[in-house]
């Protein structure tokens, strides 16, 4: 059984006839108004030191040219232009309301020249083999209708000696820690999304798909059985979050 087939499962609408895709897609269109805030709002600004820490596997590798996968509104985009320089940054998501409000952030902060987000499916990225000197993803990996697909995608258009970084929610292990993320997440984390971004489903689905998707030594092996040759994992907050990272 592949490993994408468990998480593949978990949608936002059940009962839907689109395909996980689509419906990622229409949730995110839906909430990308109150997005940003709701990140921020519900780690307690932690996932800022996240992203930070994700970036820090680049540092050395001094990337020219890069691509973040399922950018959203193109924080982290923004974050690594700033913290990498490189010269250009592109990211991609399938999700246009979201871009649409990325845009107008990059064009508030003058960085059009340096960042640019377009319409892309990370299963059919639409540029050549190795193409970029790096790739991130933040907090979306869980989200793609085809996990290993997806995953090659980003392994192809990644230039020889190029790294992957890879940002994503894990279930934590250690008492009391487990019992609070749990409750936290499948109790507060909804009404919050109900409330403050109209979308009770999203928030519902954010959970489930965390619970479902591979982790620690299963993502691991997953990326190594892509093609990927060295691969490391670092757990975040008390596994809270995980940092992977995957060098072509």
């Amino acid at each position: 059984m592949s490993a994408n087939t468990n998480v593949q499962k978990i949608v936002p609408f059940e009962g839907s006839k689109l395909s996980k895709k689509e419906q990622i897609a229409s949730m995110f269109d839906d909430i990308a108004y109150r997005y940003d805030f709701l990140n921020h709002f519900m780690s307690l600004g932690i996932d800022v030191i996240w992203r930070r820490k994700a970036l820090k596997y680049l540092k050395s590798l001094q990337p020219k040219k890069m691509l973040d996968v399922a950018t959203g509104t193109g924080d982290f985009a923004v974050m690594a232009e700033k913290k990498l320089q490189p010269e250009r940054i592109i990211g991609i998501d399938i999700s246009e309301g979201m871009l649409s409000h990325g845009r107008e952030k990059i064009k508030k902060l003058g960085l059009e020249h340096k960042i640019t987000l377009q319409l892309g499916d990370s299963e059919t990225i639409s540029f050549a083999d190795e193409t970029f000197d790096a790739i991130t993803v933040a907090f979306g990996v869980r989200n793609f209708e085809n996990l290993e697909k997806g995953l090659a995608e980003m392994r192809r258009v990644l230039k020889p000696g190029g790294k992957l970084v890879i940002l994503e929610f894990s279930n934590p292990t250690v008492f009391p820690i487990k019992q609070l993320y749990n409750s936290y997440f499948r109790l507060i984390v909804p009404l919050i999304g109900k409330f403050v971004a109209k979308s009770k489903a999203a928030y519902s689905y954010l959970p489930e798909s965390v619970k479902a998707f591979p982790q620690g030594e299963e993502m691991r092996t997953i990326l190594l059985n892509t093609g990927f040759p060295a691969v490391t994992c670092k757990t975040l907050t008390f596994g809270i979050c995980s940092i992977y990272c995957a060098t072509r």
